[in-house]
């Protein structure tokens, strides 16, 4: 009994082991995007039974999305992070402006899917700055960090406008862009007029069991394990990015906005970030909608919500 029961452990101590390999692979591709010319990129209709065996085990490549042309004419600005990444952004001034907003993208994304809620806020009369996060369409970097870095990307943002003489900036950002405002707010002394809060997770370990549930995985244990590694890979204990925390600190009014069918967010998250708001605040549920564009899938409430808010 005792030479089987040694067995029994030594078996799950391999197993462990190569579940955490298998795990640090995942999580260092979770967290990078590569130039096109970087990696080759095969249709799933090409993949080989290989192909998908190495993506299982090793993870798949992600190359940065291609931002598409803009329907107005931009004015393109590079913020310089403090490791010298030059981040891509474009600004579009509006005629008698009533302020500025700020807008970023989700994980993986890219500016230019704002574009038609950035046309939405110039007819309202505001100035637009869209930026791509580090690592995300015509920014330098591969790294993504899920906010924990690119919280200053936010910052650089706000103090671009506001070195352009700007009082009334508002933040804007869906997913992971909305979270990473929150932490903007938590680690800077900024202070913007408004918050618009699209879909952000409430922790990262509930943004990675959003992204593990939707693969078709248990949750546990390889949710606590993509969160611990994805942290330790780039140098920050990953269980303490928190926007349900960080929400805390807002002391501006807030717009925050979910759909009711979202796979990733669940409403308990939204929930712990709206009681934590102790300024005012609304908390808007899309009925149709899931972890996407809230403006594309149900455009009339979108624009109706988004104007009150900003008169």
């Amino acid at each position: 009994m005792k030479k089987i029961f040694k067995l029994f452990l030594r078996s799950l101590l391999v197993l462990f082991i190569l579940l955490n390999i298998v795990v640090i692979f995942q999580a260092y591709k979770f967290t990078h995007y590569y130039e096109r010319n970087e990696v080759l990129i095969k249709k799933q209709e090409n993949k080989t039974g290989w192909d998908i065996s190495k993506e299982i085990m090793f993870g798949a490549n992600y190359v940065k999305q291609e931002n598409t042309a803009p329907d107005t004419v931009v004015q393109t600005v590079q913020l310089v992070t403090a490791n010298n990444l030059s981040l891509e952004a474009w600004y579009i001034p509006v005629a008698n402006a009533k302020g500025s907003i700020a807008m970023f993208h989700g994980h993986g994304g890219k500016k230019s899917s704002m574009l038609p809620e950035a046309a939405y806020f110039r007819k309202m009369g505001y100035n637009i700055l869209l930026v791509d996060f580090r690592a995300h369409g015509n920014s330098q970097g591969n790294t993504c960090t899920i906010g924990y870095k690119e919280a200053e990307d936010v910052k650089l943002a706000y103090d671009w406008l506001k070195n352009k003489g700007e009082q009334n900036i508002t933040l804007y950002g869906i997913s992971l862009g909305a979270a990473t405002i929150t932490k903007a707010i938590n680690d800077y002394p900024i202070k913007p007029s408004r918050l618009i809060l699209e879909m952000p997770f409430g922790t990262l370990t509930n943004a990675v069991e959003g992204r593990v549930k939707m693969m078709g995985l248990p949750a546990q244990p390889i949710s606590t394990l993509l969160t611990f590694w994805g942290g330790t890979l780039h140098g920050f204990w990953a269980f303490n990015l928190s926007p349900e925390t960080y929400a805390k600190k807002i002391t501006c009014p807030v717009l925050l906005q979910r759909g009711t069918n979202d796979p990733r967010v669940t409403a308990e998250e939204t929930n712990m970030i709206y009681h934590h708001i102790s300024s005012p605040k609304k908390l808007v549920l899309y009925e149709n909608s899931g972890h996407e564009s809230l403006y594309k899938k149900e455009p009339q409430k979108w624009e109706a919500e988004v104007k009150t808010f900003l008169q």
